[in-house]
């Protein structure tokens, strides 16, 4: 996914003004989030405020939070909610530490479905 201007002069702000402390959970939070982002856009056929009624399957309706426990801290996510049925990411279980969701899916692309 590409960096938009006004992402990239945030994130120029944030590198200006804090330690590596600070700065490296908040471009794994990015990163995560657009991850989502791509995921959700994809399950429902449509970008986020893209207009094709023929192609989209549904609607996105609002976010719900999901703290994340990761290896960098706990990191907030915004999880897009639906209009008709669910979306919960495919890399990210219920319950389940990142670092192995991550792990079980770079695993399965590696050796697919045998």
């Amino acid at each position: 996914m590409t960096l938009t201007h006004s992402g990239a002069s945030e994130l120029a702000q944030l590198i200006e003004g804090t330690t590596a402390g600070a700065l490296i959970p908040e471009i794994v939070r990015r990163g995560f989030q657009d991850l989502l982002e791509a995921e959700v856009s994809a399950a429902i056929g449509a970008t986020r405020h893209e207009r094709c009624p023929d192609e989209r399957s549904t609607h996105r309706n609002g976010y719900r939070q999901r703290l994340l426990t990761t290896q960098v801290g706990d990191l907030s996510l915004a999880i897009p909610k639906l209009r008709q049925g669910s979306f919960f990411p495919d890399w990210l279980e219920p319950r389940r530490r990142v670092d192995k969701a991550l792990y079980a899916v770079v695993m399965e692309a590696l050796h697919g479905d045998n």
